[in-house]
């Protein structure tokens, strides 16, 4: 199983696995959630995602999901970036992350699941105004 590593400001990962269990019913497997304090000292905070990568880690590979591309989360964890072993998505949300969980028991390979999150996280941004007006999304 592709192990998943959410690098976040603060505690928005230990939040977004929180919503993402009460939805689908139980603690989605091999993720972990790492809270970024900006206040702290850069190795210390690359310290902390190496033990939550540790806690997931697996054959199949390790995706770190991080809040905002450019954000002190992102910058850190594309430090752990790896070809085929770990790879860095970011902009995670709640649709993503249940998309994760479900997609991880699909025997997608990491670049795979990566690259199917990404145009999923996409397509799951709406503006309620134009799809009840019946306006079609692109």
């Amino acid at each position: 199983m592709i192990g998943i590593v959410i690098v976040t400001h603060k505690e928005l990962g230990d939040a977004l696995i929180g919503a993402a269990e009460f939805i689908i019913g139980n603690r989605p497997e091999a993720m972990v959630s790492v809270s970024i304090d900006i206040t702290e000292n850069a190795d210390k905070l690359r310290t902390k995602i190496a033990r939550g990568i540790k806690k997931v880690q697996g054959q199949e590979g390790i995706l770190i999901l991080t809040d905002m591309f450019g954000g002190t989360p992102s910058n850190l964890s594309y430090s752990f970036l790896e070809e085929g072993h770990i790879e860095v998505l970011s902009g995670v949300n709640l649709p993503i992350l249940i998309q994760a969980a479900s997609l991880r028991d699909k025997n997608l390979k990491l670049d795979e699941l990566a690259a199917n999150l990404e145009v999923f996280g996409k397509k799951s941004i709406s503006l309620a105004s134009g799809i009840l007006k019946g306006n079609k999304r692109s």
